[in-house]
Formats: structure tokens, C-alpha cells, sequence
């Protein structure tokens, strides 16, 4: 009685337990081939960039690579500040140059005669103090918090703008009416072009004297709004680039959001619509709900990868005018590659990293308190 008792549970124990091995074993074999990928593209270059962080490697030297500690970070993130006043005349009163504005002494200057302990620092802001005196903020990179600047506004309005397009796309497109085949594939044709050709094909578009969108705003305006320079100009360079990417990406968000569109059943709908409910009352009462998830995910993968520009910036603006497009990407390319500096490119390339997963946690655990509640 004994022996039949004790060896039934081990033949089945020990089945099970083979089961579950080979299972596991099957599963490793199968994700073989992408761990790998993984490990030898992402996780060993990475590896790799920290470590050339720490030294002052560059391409096609004739010099040895040598370690030189945090001196690149040191040079990435240093920030200081210098008070400065006026030029003043005999009558002790400022000076004014030839536009009236107060003259300040040249930054190079004061460093070279008066504060040898700021060389290797550069104009980043400024601002004008109620006695004429200005503080200037200094750092040894200013083009980095210039393009880091620049990738976070450029996140601010294409996440919004292009979200918000897609959802209108997504909520046309489902619809049910005649031709959705049809402008889905519309919808969906900027995302398979070639970034760099819809680039070209924008800078046409935005052409100050032949652009067609010029010529539609002094159609519509009867010549009260004159040409714009979209590209030339500061203040309108980067929300060109916004809109062109907005445009170009919505094709994606779209189809997501159509998918979680579809995916929230209709019963809710026709019940609404009994209880009397109206069109902004059920798209606010349950499509708003029912796409929650899908926003979340939709506004987390966005910001990550406006947070990639380089290819519109490239091809469009070169950074300019007056470094107002340059973004994080395009400065780590500048240097890393096209001024050969690859341990201070790596090293923009890690801090940049750090800030992405920040902020792609900070809006998960954002997100996940707006659940919680």
C-alpha cells in the first residue's frame, strides 16, 4: 500500500517537471537568435561607448588613445555664471553702441584680463539687470543645452499635435464610410517614404518666393500676410520642422489608435444612445476611456522618438538658423563623426541616454498614479 502511494505522485511530478524543463529549454532556443542581436548591437556598443567615455579617443589619430577620467563629462555638463556691467563713460553713465543699446565689454576680453579660472567657457544665456549690469550664464558646451532645449520644445508640440491628428484620423477612418481602404493607405503613405525625401519634398513646399504654402496663405490673405521664411527665419524654423514631422509620423498613431478604436465594444455605444447621449458625450464618456492604455502608449513611444530627430534637421536646416533647430542628435553626429571626436560623442550619446529614461519613467510613473486613482 505503501509503495503505490509514494510512487504514483513522483511519476507525475517527475512528468510535470520534464514538461516545464523542456518547455523552458524550447523557449531559450527560440529567443536565442534575438538575444543575441541584442546583445552583440545594443548592449555591447553601449558597454563599449561608456567605456570610451573615459578616454580621449578620436577617428584616423595618429596620437594613442589614452584615459583621461570625467573630463568629457566635465566638458559636457560644466555651467558657471559671470556678472558683468556696462562700458561706462567719463560721466560714469553706460555707454550705448550704435543701435542704442547698452555696451557690454567682449566676454573673451574679461576672461583673458580678469577671470583666467573661466577659460574654455562660453556665452550660453543672458539677462539685463535693472542696473544695466548682466548676468551671463557660461558653459563649456553651450550647443548642448541649446539642443537639448530645442529636442525637449520640439517634443512639447509634436506630441500633442501629431497625437491629436492621429486620433482624428483614426475616429474618420472608423467610421465605416465609402473609400476607407483608400485613405488609410493615403494616411498611412508619408510613414513609408523616405524621410529624406519628404524633407526635400518640404523645403520645396516652404520655399520663402516659389513655396506653395506661401502662395496658399497670400491666396487666402489677399497679400495681408507676406512670405515667410519657414526655414530662415528663427521663430518659425523649428514649428516647421514640428508641423513637416507631425504630417509625416501621424500615419503610425494612427493606426493604433484604430486599433483600440476597434476594441472597445459597441454595446456601449447603443446603450449610450438610448440613455439619450450625444456625439461629444460618448466620445468623451467612452472612447476617451476606452483609449487610455492606447494613449499612454502612444504618448511614451512619440516622446521617445521625437526625442531621435536628426534626419528633418539634417536635411532641412543644418541646425539653423542660429543653432534654433539643433537638436541633441544632430550635436552628438557633429561631433562624434563629423569632427571625428567619437569619446565626446559617445559621451553625449550616454548622458542623452540617461535623460530619455528619465523622462520615459517619469511619464510611466505618471500614468501609473492616473491608474492607481
Amino acid at each position: 500500500m505503501s509503495t503505490v502511494t509514494i510512487s504514483a505522485p513522483k511519476t507525475s511530478s517527475a512528468k510535470k517537471y520534464s514538461y516545464e524543463a523542456q518547455q523552458k529549454r524550447y523557449g531559450w532556443m527560440m529567443g536565442a537568435p534575438a538575444f543575441f542581436g541584442l546583445i552583440m548591437f545594443i548592449v555591447v556598443p553601449f558597454v563599449m561607448a561608456i567605456t570610451m567615455t573615459f578616454t580621449n579617443q578620436r577617428m584616423m589619430s595618429p596620437n594613442p588613445t589614452e584615459m583621461v577620467g570625467l573630463s568629457n563629462y566635465e566638458r559636457l555638463l560644466s555651467v558657471n555664471y559671470l556678472i558683468v556691467g556696462p562700458n561706462r563713460n567719463e560721466n560714469g553713465e553706460s555707454k550705448l553702441n550704435r543701435k542704442g543699446e547698452v555696451e557690454y565689454p567682449r566676454l573673451r576680453t574679461l576672461i583673458r584680463t580678469l577671470h583666467p579660472e573661466l577659460k574654455g567657457y562660453y556665452e550660453l544665456i543672458s539677462f539685463t539687470k535693472a542696473d544695466d549690469s548682466k548676468l551671463m550664464i557660461l558653459a563649456k558646451d553651450p550647443i548642448f543645452y541649446k539642443s537639448l532645449w530645442n529636442t525637449l520644445l520640439f517634443a512639447l508640440m509634436v506630441v500633442p499635435l501629431q497625437g491629436g491628428t492621429a486620433l482624428g484620423l483614426a475616429l474618420l477612418v472608423n467610421q465605416g464610410l465609402k473609400g476607407t481602404n483608400f485613405f488609410r493607405t493615403v494616411y498611412f503613405a508619408p510613414v513609408v517614404t523616405s524621410m529624406v525625401v519628404v524633407s526635400i519634398v518640404w523645403i520645396f513646399l516652404y520655399h520663402k518666393d516659389a513655396g506653395l504654402i506661401n502662395e496658399y496663405l497670400r491666396i487666402l490673405t489677399f497679400g495681408a500676410i507676406g512670405p515667410i521664411d519657414w526655414l530662415g527665419d528663427k521663430n518659425w524654423a523649428m514649428p516647421s520642422v514640428v508641423i513637416m514631422s507631425s504630417w509625416q509620423g501621424a500615419g503610425v498613431q494612427m493606426l493604433i489608435f484604430l486599433a483600440g478604436l476597434q476594441g472597445i465594444p459597441k454595446d456601449l455605444y447603443e446603450a449610450a444612445s438610448i440613455d439619450g447621449a450625444n456625439a461629444w458625450q460618448k466620445f468623451r464618456y467612452i472612447t476617451i476611456p476606452g483609449l487610455k492604455n492606447t494613449m499612454v502608449f502612444i504618448v511614451i513611444s512619440t516622446t521617445i522618438a521625437a526625442f531621435g530627430l536628426f534626419t528633418q534637421v539634417d536635411v532641412m536646416t543644418n541646425g539653423g538658423p542660429q543653432d534654433s533647430t539643433t537638436t541633441v542628435m544632430y550635436h552628438l553626429v557633429q561631433k562624434g563623426f563629423r569632427e571625428m571626436d567619437t569619446a565626446y560623442g559617445s559621451t553625449i550619446s550616454v548622458i542623452y541616454f540617461v535623460i530619455i529614461l528619465s523622462i520615459a519613467m517619469f511619464q510611466k510613473r505618471i500614468f501609473d498614479k492616473k491608474d492607481a486613482k
